[in-house]
């Protein structure tokens, strides 16, 4: 797989003749190859021992062949999906560091891995599900159905493809705009397919949000590290932070350990929110194919079910003093029915899903405090306690765009009842953060030349600068790590290579317009691009399942 660039760039003859460029053509050592490929064994066995290990402690029944190789599979593409990502996104934490010969560029490339895998196994979780929020919900609730997979292998194998056709151009492209794209993708072929049926597609609200910090983080990334790179020229009166690298020579130890410092910080926080993308749709896939093992987080103490069952009682309380005038007294069946199609037509505020929400409340409570405790509830009965509670949590959560009048205090109750729902259904093992990790830390090792060369040669008209790297890095990691915090996925790729242009532009360096434009092009035809494929894929696959 050659990482040659197909345009040079202006400074591609200057970096050949060695007048600052970084060398980056040392071949990888066969044993750099063998620890490469035990660690990839290693850890797909680990992913199938504790799998099996996971099925054999709750009691489930050992899966078909068939569904068992479907189930490998989906995981395989899933964890694809994150390895891709490493080679394709994390080029640009390193970009910086080996432009600047702060760290030779094998050197660089390892020590990002490194640091994508601790991010994602320190990672919260929560913009794993903000990813999933945007899935129909019928495909949410029927996840181990043919439309599951179908859905599931759509929207990951679009988000490849278009990832890989970028990559071969070299252009810096968002994975997260792609993957979200192709989840816009399934879900207007969902109901599109639905014939007007009341088939569920994307929730556009949710949709808005994600458009928001996915729009939002690129033009942050151009402002601010412009603004920095100023701030620094009046404040930092250092001649050498401002100069291009001389020869292959590191820059001063201070300047280096700040260059290095913010390679770490983009790479960590890279992992900590772009692997969670990948973890979602895994949790996806494990809640389908084992809902006895996955559906419910069966690691939550049973100390807390006390808590649980009460907070339960007290929102069913809340939502039967909202359904005065419910034509309906709906048992559990009929609840689930009604709350999905308020769902699905985003039509909540009403005395009978109030009703239905009600009951569900309470076959919650009653099923939690019969069984004892969330990890107790038995096979039979988890995909309707799950459903249940996947149900009553998204109702609460669109509750007020649907023009619900509440109290503060009823929003405080149903918030913190939303917050326990999710406590029992939103978790992720630790073996699939560890194997999410290890694809894309063993991702960010392979292919990563491409975008370096596109980030340090071809967006600005001169050589990179320290103090331009610097403040290109830093505000990539105070945007994505901040991202994280609030559970909003943002795009490495977009926030990066755009501080690169911001402090390009600040410099009065000079943009390089074919790129920019490029990259600009890429930016806006990734959802379009990524939504048709993934559409055309489920229509097919559909069909296939």
């Amino acid at each position: 797989m050659s990482d040659a660039i197909a345009a040079p760039s202006p400074l591609a003859a200057q970096h050949s003749k060695g007048k600052g460029g970084p060398r980056l053509d040392h071949g990888t050592h066969p044993a750099g190859i063998i620890v490469f490929l035990l660690i990839l064994v290693a850890g797909l066995s680990y992913a199938v021992i504790s799998l099996v290990t996971d099925m054999n402690a709750v009691g489930e029944s050992p899966l078909a062949i068939g569904a068992f190789v479907l189930l490998g599979i989906a995981l395989l593409i899933a964890l694809g999906f994150e390895f891709v990502n490493g080679f394709h996104d994390t080029a640009n934490a390193v970009a910086t560091v080996i432009y600047t010969h702060s760290l030779p560029p094998l050197v660089a490339v390892v020590w990002s891995g490194t640091c994508n895998f601790l991010g994602v196994m320190l990672s919260s979780g929560a913009v794993a599900y903000a990813i999933v929020t945007l899935l129909p919900v019928e495909l949410i609730l029927q996840v181990g159905s043919g439309a599951g997979y179908a859905m599931i292998f759509s929207l990951l194998i679009a988000a490849i493809l278009w990832n890989l056709g970028t990559w071969a151009l070299g252009l810096p492209n968002s994975s997260s705009h792609a993957l979200i794209g192709s989840v816009l993708g399934v879900g207007l072929a969902n109901q599109i397919m639905g014939g007007g049926d009341g088939t569920s597609g994307v929730d556009w609200g949710q949709a808005f949000k994600v458009f928001q910090a996915l729009l939002f983080s690129p033009v942050c990334g151009f402002v601010l590290a412009a603004a920095l790179l100023l701030a620094l020229k009046y404040t930092v009166k250092r001649k050498d932070l401002y100069e291009a690298p001389r020869g292959e020579t590191p820059p001063p130890l201070w300047i280096r350990s700040l260059l290095i410092l913010t390679c770490t910080l983009v790479s960590f926080f890279h992992g900590g929110n772009d692997g969670q993308k990948g973890m979602g749709l895994i949790m996806l896939i494990l809640i389908g194919a084992a809902p006895t093992a996955y559906a419910l987080n069966r690691t939550m103490s049973d100390a807390t079910t006390p808590a649980f069952v009460e907070q339960s009682q007290t929102a069913s309380t809340l939502f039967a003093s909202h359904a005065k005038g419910s034509s309906v007294a709906p048992d559990a069946e009929s609840a689930r029915r009604i709350v999905g199609d308020a769902l699905r037509s985003k039509q909540l505020n009403t005395p009978d899903v109030f009703a239905a929400l009600a009951t569900l409340s309470t076959d919650i409570a009653n099923a939690v405090k019969n069984y004892g405790s969330i990890r107790q509830v038995p096979a039979a009965a988890t995909p309707n306690v799950r459903n249940d509670m996947y149900l009553a949590s998204d109702a609460v959560r669109l509750l007020p765009a649907s023009g619900a009048t509440l109290s503060d205090e009823e929003k405080g109750t149903l918030t913190s009842y939303a917050s326990l729902l999710n406590d029992g259904t939103r978790y992720i093992p630790a073996w699939v953060k560890v194997c999410v990790a290890l694809a894309l830390g063993l991702g960010t090792m392979v292919g990563w030349k491409r975008i370096v060369v596109t980030v340090g040669e071809k967006i600005g008209k001169t050589h990179l600068t320290y103090a331009q790297g610097a403040s290109a890095e830093l505000v990539a990691a105070g945007t994505i790590g901040l991202a994280e915090l609030y559970g909003l996925p943002v795009s490495t790729t977009h926030i990066l290579s755009s501080g690169v242009a911001g402090s390009m532009a600040a410099n009065g360096s000079g943009l390089q317009a074919s790129t920019v434009r490029n990259m600009a092009l890429a930016w806006v035809l990734t959802l379009p691009a990524a939504i048709m494929l993934a559409g055309g894929l489920f229509f097919i696959l559909r069909h296939v399942f």
